[in-house]
């Protein structure tokens, strides 16, 4: 019976790479010159760590970092903006989630959205990926075209194509 997974992934080379760009970015840019801005990113947890003078920089960092995840390939939407939490005298720290994974609710908002377009497929959550699967490959097509059209706050890519 053909099947696919949903899955929300991203690579973890292109995003260090895309980090370490937007470092050096920001250390050749003019309006930085001289300050202290620190980009760190921590691959066990994968939290980015921010810390820069004000606010305005902090704006101009996340920027080029969407930019630079862009560039490659990243959808910058797996990126939790939190707020920022004042460090010591007046630095500005900001730590951002990249989001790896389905959540359970998210999940449970997919398989609804799939079961209500009226196709006769099946949809099980395992852990943080949505297992589709149906008699017709075409109506696989049709759940993967309806979640592209969907937004879920998450970039989803389809996998292990069976059939």
């Amino acid at each position: 019976m053909p099947s696919f997974d949903i899955v929300s992934k991203i690579e973890h080379q292109n995003l260090d790479n895309a980090i370490n760009v937007a470092r050096k970015e920001i250390q050749n840019r003019y309006d930085f010159h001289g300050s202290k801005t620190e980009i760190e990113l921590d691959k066990k947890t994968l939290n980015i760590h921010i810390v820069t003078e004000n606010d305005m920089r902090m704006k101009a960092i996340q920027d080029v970092l969407i930019a630079r995840m862009m560039k490659q390939h990243l959808d910058p939407s797996c990126l939790d903006f939190g707020k920022e939490l004042y460090a010591s005298g007046n630095m500005v720290k900001k730590d951002i989630k990249v989001k790896e994974g389905i959540d359970k609710e998210t999940a449970k908002k997919i398989v609804k959205d799939i079961k209500a377009s009226g196709l006769k497929v099946q949809a099980s959550i395992m852990d943080d990926i949505i297992r589709v699967t149906s008699k017709k490959i075409d109506d696989l097509q049709s759940v993967i075209q309806l979640c592209r059209q969907g937004s879920y706050g998450l970039p989803l890519q389809y996998i292990n194509m069976k059939s």
